[in-house]
């Protein structure tokens, strides 16, 4: 584009005043599409490289997604098969703690049988006296 060509653009295409040659207003929009063409075709090559960098990062973020998921599935394998030999020995420490519980029971409940057939040998005797008592008493009565 030439000068006088950027220069027209400016040019009044109607001034108040005396009646002036007839001028015709200047196409913008094509000047400036043709002025701005090239730089814009310049950007095209950005644009497409653009596009394609941020394509290689969503694969790349894809695959990395994919890595980690694999990767916590492959500690959470790991953490279940370690945690299989501890819940067994905390079965068993819990099994031997519920063992000796149920002997201190066993134990307290053997003294209490032990003290109630200790006081029913000291109160039977007493006890069928009185009841062999009451049964002569109530044969002595004549019946009515």
């Amino acid at each position: 584009m030439s000068v006088r060509e950027i220069l027209r653009r400016f040019r009044p295409a109607g001034a108040p005043g005396a009646a002036a040659p007839a001028g015709v207003p200047a196409d913008r929009p094509t000047y400036q599409a043709k002025e701005l063409a090239p730089v814009l075709a310049l950007l095209d090559d950005s644009e497409r490289e653009a596009e394609r960098i941020r394509q290689d990062g969503l694969e790349r973020a894809a695959a990395h997604r994919r890595a980690g998921r694999e990767n916590a599935r492959a500690i959470v394998a790991e953490a279940e098969a370690a945690t299989e030999p501890l819940r067994a020995a905390v079965a068993a420490a819990a099994q031997k703690a519920g063992d000796a519980e149920l002997a201190g029971l066993d134990a307290t409940a053997r003294l209490a049988v032990e003290r109630v057939r200790h006081h029913a040998a000291e109160r039977m005797p007493a006890l069928v006296d009185r009841a062999v008592a009451l049964v002569l008493a109530s044969l002595s009565e004549p019946v009515r």
